[in-house]
């Protein structure tokens, strides 16, 4: 039998979010105000669009944004930690779940050489038109009313298990890591058996606790982590069961 480990990544994996990291490559490092303040909630990925056609149109080239995507810092301890997943892959499946986009994603496992760790990324997928702008496009339609429209995680999780149920493949326990808002759905759909395992200090750690105080706690247990030491300490303990 198998564990699953389902990854965030932005605050999660990296220790910063990919998508306002990259403006770094903007003109003075900043964006227009006008364009900072074009977004509404819930419409990320639209937004992100915008801001990547602003820095097509001010010359920033792909290099450039590789550069600057790969200089962006693991987590504390996370790369201990995928390097242990690596190297127990017989015992654990892993995929992410993120919002971030297929391009940032690839770039970032690529050069650390993690991209082999993982099963699958699902993720916005995004790719660079021929003249060189970076498109980026909504990761699925779905009817959640808590989710941003592009992306409801707990549907990406019920899909990628029934898939593995249909290949014969089913779990001992889910363990999801995560940091955000948008990874309570998903948590929500574990079972008893599960554990989510939300970042100290982020949203998802308090909206946790919030639906404890309100005594409608989630099935699942919940381990808080500030480092991936910590993630790795807790799956150590549960291989050697």
């Amino acid at each position: 039998m198998k564990f699953l480990l389902v990854f965030d990544f932005d605050h999660t994996i990296i220790d910063e979010n990919s998508d306002t990291w990259i403006v770094k490559c903007a003109p003075d490092r900043k964006l227009p105000n006008q364009l900072r303040n074009s977004y509404q909630p819930g419409h990320w990925t639209e937004y992100m669009g915008r801001v990547f056609v602003y820095l097509g149109d001010n010359g920033v080239k792909e290099d450039e944004m590789r550069r600057t995507m790969t200089t962006i810092p693991f987590t504390a301890g996370m790369m201990d930690l995928l390097g242990f997943i690596g190297e127990n892959k017989d015992l654990f499946d892993c995929i992410i779940v993120s919002d971030s986009n297929t391009v940032f994603i690839d770039w970032i496992l690529k050069a650390a050489d993690f991209h082999e760790v993982f099963d699958e990324v699902f993720t916005n997928p995004a790719s660079f038109s021929s003249t060189g702008y970076l498109a980026v496009q909504n990761f699925h339609a779905h009817h959640c009313a808590k989710c941003p429209k592009n992306l409801c995680k707990r549907k990406v999780l019920k899909e990628f298990l029934d898939k593995q149920l249909e290949r014969g493949v089913s779990y001992t326990q889910i363990v999801y890591i995560g940091d955000g808002g948008n990874d309570l759905c998903p948590v929500m759909f574990l079972k008893k058996n599960d554990i989510a395992m939300p970042r100290q200090g982020y949203t998802l750690e308090k909206k946790i606790s919030q639906l404890a105080q309100d005594l409608s706690p989630v099935q699942c247990s919940v381990l808080v982590w500030s480092s991936a030491t910590d993630i790795m300490s807790y799956l150590k303990l549960l291989i050697k069961k």
